[in-house]
C-alpha cells in the first residue's frame, strides 16, 4: 500500500495492491493522513474480501464515471455530460456508488443557484444516467435514489413574422445569412445544416437527406426542398467540394454568436435564438394550414406531443370544426 498526493485533488490518495488482481487507485477524501492511513487499511480489508470470500465489491464515482463516458462516447450531448461531470467531481471524487443520496445530490446542486430548472435537470439526468446504468446493466447497485427533477416552465414558443425574418436576413453576412434562410425553409436544427453534405442532396428531386445517426430522433429524415431551399443550394453550389455551408474554404462548425446578435438588434427583433428559426418555419407551416400530422413528419419529431406546442396557431380548423354544431336553428324552432 501506499499514499500519495495528486495535483487536481486536495485529498490524499492510496495504491492498494491485493495479489491475484489489478492494483486499484483511489481518493481517500481526506487530507489527514492518520485518516487516509486508516481508510487505506479497511480498503485493503474489504478488497481481499471481495477476492477471497466472494463478497460483492464496492464501486467508486470515479469508476462509474470513466466506464458511463466510454459507453455513451456515441452520445449527441457526450460534450456536454464531461462538462457537467467535470463540475461534480470535486463534490463526488472518492464516494462509493452505494452511499450516494438524493439529500447529497440536492445539497451539491443547491450550490449553483445561478442556473435554470432545465440545467440542473441536465445535471440530475447525467447523475441518474450513471446509477441507472450500474445498477441495471453492471450490476454495481441493488437500488439507486429517486432524484428529485425541477419543475421547468412550459416551453417558449419565439417566431417571427416573414417581414422580420427578411430584416434579419438583410442584417446577416451572406455566408450566414444562408444558412438562416435554409433553416426557415427547411426546418433542419443547426447541427444537421452545419454538418450537411452534398451528397446528401438531389437538387434534381429537390430532396435532402439527414441520417438516423444525424437526427435527434435516431430516424432517417427525408427533406423536402422548396424553391427558397434551392435556390439557397444553388448559390452554395462548388464553393466546396463536400460540406454545402462554408466560410473561406472551411465548413462553419456554428454561427458566430456575436455577429447573430448584432443582425438581431439592427433588426429589431429581441430575445431570438438560432433554434427559433425552427419553431418559426413549424409556425409557418400550421399558420398556412399544415396539418400537425404533416408537420410532425416534415420535422422528423419522434413524438406528436412535440408538435402540439404550434397547435394554438392554427385557427383554420377550429373554425371549420366549430360549424358542425349550429344552435341558431335550435331558438328557430327547426331542429330536426
Amino acid at each position: 500500500m501506499s499514499l500519495y498526493r495528486r495535483k487536481d485533488s486536495p485529498y490524499w490518495w492510496t495504491k492498494i495492491t491485493i495479489p491475484g488482481r489489478a492494483p486499484v487507485q483511489e481518493s481517500t477524501r481526506t487530507t489527514h493522513k492518520r485518516q487516509a492511513r486508516e481508510y487505506e487499511r479497511h480498503r485493503e480489508t474489504e478488497l481481499w474480501r471481495v477476492l477471497k470470500l466472494g463478497d460483492k465489491p464496492r464501486h467508486t464515482w470515479e469508476n462509474a464515471v470513466l466506464r458511463y463516458l466510454e459507453e455513451t462516447a456515441h452520445k449527441r450531448d457526450h460534450h456536454g455530460d464531461k462538462q457537467r461531470l467535470k463540475w461534480l467531481y470535486p463534490h463526488l471524487e472518492g464516494r462509493y456508488l452505494d452511499t450516494i443520496t438524493r439529500e447529497q445530490i440536492d445539497t451539491i446542486m443547491a450550490q449553483r443557484k445561478e442556473l435554470k430548472p432545465s440545467s440542473v435537470n441536465r445535471y440530475l439526468a447525467t447523475i441518474r444516467g450513471i446509477l441507472r446504468k450500474a445498477s441495471r446493466e453492471w450490476g454495481w447497485l441493488d437500488a439507486i435514489p429517486t432524484l428529485r427533477m425541477r419543475e421547468e416552465p412550459p416551453r417558449r414558443i419565439r417566431w417571427i413574422t416573414q417581414d422580420e425574418a427578411a430584416r434579419l436576413l438583410r442584417e446577416l453576412p451572406p455566408h450566414v445569412a444562408n444558412m438562416a434562410e435554409f433553416s426557415l425553409a427547411t426546418g433542419l436544427r443547426l447541427a444537421n445544416v452545419t454538418g450537411l453534405r452534398w451528397t446528401q442532396i438531389d437538387l434534381g428531386r429537390r430532396t435532402a437527406w439527414i441520417h438516423a445517426d444525424q437526427n435527434k430522433s435516431k430516424k432517417d429524415l427525408v427533406v423536402p426542398l422548396n424553391d427558397s431551399a434551392a435556390e439557397v443550394l444553388r448559390r452554395c453550389w462548388g464553393k466546396h467540394p463536400e460540406f454545402v455551408f462554408t466560410y473561406g474554404g472551411n465548413p462553419i462548425k456554428r454561427p458566430d454568436i456575436l455577429t447573430w446578435q448584432r443582425a438581431c438588434k439592427k433588426a429589431e427583433i429581441a430575445d431570438f435564438r438560432w433554434h427559433d428559426l425552427r419553431h418559426t418555419w413549424a409556425s409557418w407551416h400550421v399558420q398556412a394550414g399544415t396539418s400537425l400530422q404533416t408537420l410532425m413528419e416534415l420535422g422528423g419529431w419522434s413524438s406528436y406531443e412535440m408538435v402540439l406546442r404550434y397547435a394554438h396557431l392554427a385557427g383554420e380548423h377550429l373554425h371549420s370544426a366549430a360549424a358542425n354544431v349550429v344552435t341558431l336553428q335550435l331558438r328557430e324552432g327547426k331542429a330536426a
